[in-house]
């Protein structure tokens, strides 16, 4: 959670950083608006407006009539999110292109050119809204001229009155016309509906289905009784007949032949003859032989008799099976056949009757089953015929009314407030312009600020500088102007703006930046220690030479002996800060021109200066010499250390020349000047030059400009002492970090 909020500041820092580098550029636009707005508030003409309002309400001539309450009536939908939507919408209408262009052709207006007044510019004046919660249309208008807005409103409100009367005419005639169109139609569908109904009641024999469907359960619950009933007479008497079958070994058929055939009297008589003359015949053949004609004349009459008995059962039963004896039976048996035969016609009688109750019962059930549809679809035709009735009843009714509400002045629009034009001017607004014109004049300051900054390629913060050299961060060196003459609380004078401040104010802020500076070199490796140091810059003026004067004086003021060397021999700089004289230096001694003692002079305690000398035709080639390494190593064992200054690495392949002889190289950069480009070139120069690179130092840091609070000053003064304090632990913190 802090690390975000952290960030956050450190984001809007940088805005606001940005901001300062592009003060100047970014105060010229807010400006340029300011005076602007100021231009055009003072310039513009005062616009008056004229307000007017409409009241929409329902027509009192219907209420007295009874007749047309529904026309002319604009009711707020009351389950609508929007309860105003139908007022909304006359707003629309009175806002409308039709309603601008009646009022601009009856109103002659003009713009201020003299020429007609265009429908969008009329537009963008009128204003027409309904106020919340009522049916009140308030209608605004906004001119230069009083008199004009006023006279805008109200014809604009007497044309939508106009309009509304006319409109509610219009729907009237148009809804009679109508309803007289539609009621033949109406009517042939009642006459067809009922039409429907009756054939449906013919097909399905229908009088009352209501009735019908009760009386049904009742004749189907009879039924079920009745057929009840005979199953279980029906049973009884075939279970009577089974056990006569079987007591009399005879089935039905037969039964029914020996009872017809006992009661036949000549069936009888001849059975009876027969009998008798068997009888006899038996008797006689004990007498006599069998061929003796007494035998043959009762043989005879035996088969006359067989033939009559024969005739006269065929008369009786018909085709039905003969039977050649017991004809003639007892009168238990005869009873016993009578009994059975009974039993049979009953059972017969019984299975027919039960087949009729089933086939009714069935025809009853039937009936019920499709009753609730018929039920079903004598409703639906008849709330058709109900329907359509009933919609010819209500056009007729209609139809009477819209004829009275023709003549009616039905209108729903009333005038509650004329025209009348507000005291003030409505525009120009001027506190409103100006606070309109400072936030854009802000934020195209703004974007003015962060667009030259976007184009600005040079290296602004030390963060830039970290992020795109990847270089150890070895010191950071302030602006001192900034500090002493605005961050010292001292205002000591003696504190002057100086070349050499570790010399002119040894203690001050800045002479204490580069003590740090020092002991960071010495702890920068374990290794193997720093002496001999190639200071160079990727393009002039970022005050390498102004460093390595104060870098080798605060060394020399520790106790160690030191020597400068202006080893820039194409703008020497070292001899003017020292004010000494630049006839002998470093070229003559690698030439040969004087001796190196003679050329070495000790400029204050401790610190010994080489000046540049002449400036030869080729620096490069006297410095890329054996002579200048064996120099070199002179130096080194002469002196504790030994400081080089050398050319930008841009502006000459000096530096890396020397950078490869002495212990390592040290770059300073100066955030502002440097650019983009120019440090990555730099970089790579030094990456190729297979150098040792020691780090970097950020030179004329402005704190003001850094989001990150790499450098802060505090000074602490008393009669004995007064010493600067640079917190900069902050820097060891970075160098530990790589």
């Amino acid at each position: 959670m802090q690390s975000t909020e952290s960030t956050e500041y450190i984001d809007l820092q940088q805005y606001w950083l940005i901001f300062k580098r592009r003060l100047l550029p970014a105060s010229a636009v807010l400006g340029f608006v300011l005076l602007l707005t100021a231009l055009i508030t003072f310039w513009q003409k005062p616009i008056y407006q004229a307000q007017g309002k409409l009241l929409l309400k329902r027509s009192d001539t219907s209420s007295l009539t009874g007749l047309g309450k529904e026309l002319g009536q604009i009711d707020a939908l009351a389950n609508s999110p929007d309860s105003n939507i139908p007022a909304n919408t006359q707003a629309e209408i009175i806002s409308s292109a039709a309603f601008a262009q009646k009022v601009m052709t009856e109103l002659n207006l003009k713009n201020e050119q003299g020429e007609p007044l265009k429908l969008k510019e009329f537009q963008n004046r009128l204003e027409v809204q309904n106020t919340k919660g009522t049916d009140v249309i308030q209608i605004s208008y906004k001119s230069t001229v009083p008199e004009e807005a006023r006279a805008v409103v109200n014809q604009l409100m007497n044309l939508y009155v106009q309009h509304n009367i006319f409109t509610n005419r219009s729907q009237a005639v148009a809804a009679r016309e109508f309803i007289a169109a539609q009621l033949p139609k109406s009517k042939a569908n009642v006459q067809q509906a009922e039409a429907e109904l009756r054939e449906f009641k013919e097909q399905n024999k229908i009088l009352d289905l209501e009735n019908e469907a009760k009386s049904a359960v009742t004749v189907i619950s009879d039924l079920e009784s009745q057929i009840g009933k005979a199953q279980v007479a029906l049973a009884n008497a075939n279970s009577r007949s089974t056990a006569l079958q079987k007591e009399m070994g005879m089935n039905a058929q037969q039964a029914t032949v020996v009872n017809s055939l006992s009661q036949s009297p000549g069936v009888q008589k001849a059975l009876t003859d027969l009998q008798e003359l068997e009888s006899q015949l038996a008797v006689e053949r004990n007498r006599f032989q069998e061929n003796s004609p007494v035998i043959e004349n009762l043989k005879s009459k035996e088969a006359s008799l067989k033939a009559v008995l024969q005739e006269r059962m065929q008369g009786v039963v018909g085709d039905r099976q003969q039977l050649n004896d017991n004809l003639q039976i007892g009168e238990l048996q005869q009873k016993l056949t009578e009994e059975f035969v009974k039993s049979e016609v009953e059972r017969v009688v019984l299975t027919n009757q039960l087949t009729a109750l089933n086939n009714v019962y069935s025809s009853y059930q039937q009936r019920a089953n499709v009753i609730p549809q018929l039920q079903q679809r004598q409703q639906d035709l008849a709330r058709d015929v109900e329907a359509a009735r009933s919609t010819y009843e209500t056009l007729l009714q209609k139809f009477q009314e819209v004829r009275i509400t023709e003549n009616q002045n039905v209108g729903n629009a009333q005038i509650v407030d004329t025209g009348r034009v507000l005291e003030a001017p409505v525009a120009p607004r001027k506190l409103l312009n100006f606070g309109v014109g400072g936030i854009i004049g802000v934020l195209l300051a703004g974007f003015t600020a962060l667009a030259l900054d976007a184009r600005d390629s040079s290296v602004k913060t030390v963060r830039e500088a970290r992020e795109l050299l990847g270089y150890t961060l070895l010191g950071i060196i302030p602006n001192f102007e900034k500090i002493d003459k605005a961050g010292s609380r001292t205002r000591n004078l003696k504190q002057a703006v100086t070349k050499i401040p570790v010399k002119d104010t040894p203690r001050s802020t800045i002479s204490e930046t580069y003590g740090m500076l020092y002991a960071n070199l010495k702890f920068l490796s374990s290794d193997q220690e720093v002496r001999v140091i190639t200071i160079t810059s990727a393009v002039p003026k970022e005050g390498k030479s102004t460093v390595s004067a104060n870098l080798a004086l605060a060394i020399a003021q520790l106790g160690f002996r030191v020597l400068l060397v202006d080893a820039d021999m194409r703008r020497p700089s070292q001899h003017e800060f020292w004010e000494r004289s630049n006839a002998v230096g470093l070229s003559n001694v690698i030439v040969g021109q004087t001796d190196l003692k003679r050329a070495i002079a000790q400029v204050m305690p401790n610190l010994y200066l080489l000046t540049a000398g002449v400036i030869p035709p080729n620096p490069l080639a006297l410095l890329n010499s054996k002579r200048m390494a064996s120099l070199v190593e002179v130096f080194s064992q002469s002196y504790d250390f030994v400081i080089l200054d050398t050319p930008p690495l841009n502006a000459a392949a000096d530096a890396r020349i020397l950078g490869v002889m002495t212990d390592g190289i040290l770059m300073v950069v100066q955030p502002q000047l440097v650019d983009s480009a120019s440090a990555i070139s730099a970089k790579e120069l030094l990456e190729h030059s297979g150098g040792n690179i020691l780090g970097m130092v950020v030179n004329g840091l402005n704190p003001e400009n850094e989001p990150d609070s790499y450098f802060y000053a505090k000074e602490y003064h008393s009669e004995q002492d007064l010493t600067a304090v640079n917190d900069s632990f902050k820097v060891g913190q970075e160098i530990n970090r790589f």
